[in-house]
């Protein structure tokens, strides 16, 4: 700022008037943070060009605490974003920003949050290209609220959809379950413990392209379980395609200090939502291959197949136990961990 313009060392409601204020904090923060042909136009939208089908995908990220281990929410809401369109078998290329912002937040965090979404975007290969600013009065919100808009072009060798899938079809996770679920209640004030566990959030989209580019059609669909987990996300699919999945209890990777964090605050990992994770599910003749693919990316070093689709107990899912009994993994019902993304 010129010795003109007032130094705020926190968010006033001034910032989001439309005014001045915002002015100035849009030119000193936002847009020289993210400058890019698209946005420096200062449109009150963008204009980009996408050939061919186009992924969209909207999400809200209310996150508490805004600052954890392994991240916050502003890199959250990138990777989050980022993964969704990924997981639609497209290249995301473009992404919108916008900021509910609660009067009294340090101007050091927002600066803080700004800075790890470009980080964020600039690692995850997209542009921000349009957003918007609002402030909302003292005990009115909680900190920040961040809405995110993701744009990304089909792969063109991609056909992802549930209806392709078919018996015997392999399931496949590339990493540790629960990681960030157990992040932020290792944080979250009441339930504070000792704990090294850290966020797994993180962007996928460029194993998923490199997927894509090997085996094109035969990867069959792609899922990141977030709220809800593995457990909630594979119900769903397996109700859809009115056929039976069958999970292998040995198989599924689990830190030991997440499994301990859970089993003192009582939750299944199963169900504990994941920032950077997503199931793949293929033709079974690609199994190795694929597992071998993705084991070359640090992202993937731990993937391993959980199950398999099958024509048993179709519409539910199934937990092949460690002495060989069988319990159904019901869907997840309400809640279980509110603001964890």
């Amino acid at each position: 700022m010129d010795s003109t313009k007032k130094e705020y060392t926190s968010i006033h409601l001034g910032h989001g008037s439309g005014g001045l204020m915002t002015r100035e904090l849009l030119d000193s923060l936002i847009f020289k943070t993210f400058s890019n042909p698209y946005l420096d136009q200062k449109h009150d939208g963008a204009i980009f060009n996408i050939e061919g089908p186009i992924a969209v995908s909207t999400d809200s990220f209310v996150v508490s605490p805004i600052f954890f281990k392994g991240g916050n929410i502003g890199e959250l809401a990138v990777h989050g974003t980022v993964n969704d369109v990924a997981m639609c078998g497209a290249i995301p290329k473009f992404i919108t920003l916008s900021f509910i912002v609660e009067e009294g937040l340090s101007m050091a965090d927002f600066t803080t949050i700004i800075n790890s979404i470009k980080t964020a975007a600039d690692g995850s290969g997209v542009q921000v290209v349009t957003g918007d600013t609002k402030v909302v009065e003292r005990g009115k919100g909680d900190k920040i609220f961040i809405n995110t808009t993701g744009f990304g072009a089909v792969h063109p060798r991609a056909d992802i959809a549930a209806s392709n899938i078919r018996t015997g079809d392999k399931i496949i996770i590339n990493g540790y379950l629960a990681q960030h679920g157990m992040a932020i209640m290792s944080q979250r004030e009441g339930l504070e413990f000792e704990s090294t566990i850290e966020s797994d959030t993180t962007n996928l989209n460029y194993m998923v392209k490199d997927l894509l580019d090997a085996f094109g059609s035969q990867i069959h669909l792609l899922r990141d379980p977030t709220r809800g987990g593995l457990a909630s996300i594979l119900s769903e699919i397996a109700e859809e395609i009115e056929k039976g999945v069958q999970l292998i209890e040995n198989s599924l990777p689990i830190e030991k200090q997440v499994a301990a964090a859970c089993e003192i605050l009582g939750l299944d990992p199963l169900y504990v939502a994941n920032e950077g994770v997503f199931v793949v599910i293929v033709d079974k003749a690609i199994e190795a291959e694929v597992l071998a693919l993705m084991r070359k990316d640090p992202k993937g070093q731990h993937a391993i197949s959980v199950g398999e689709v099958t024509a048993e107990h179709p519409g539910k899912v199934v937990m092949q136990s460690l002495i060989g009994g069988k319990r159904i993994v019901s869907p997840l019902i309400g809640e279980q961990l509110p603001r964890i993304c």
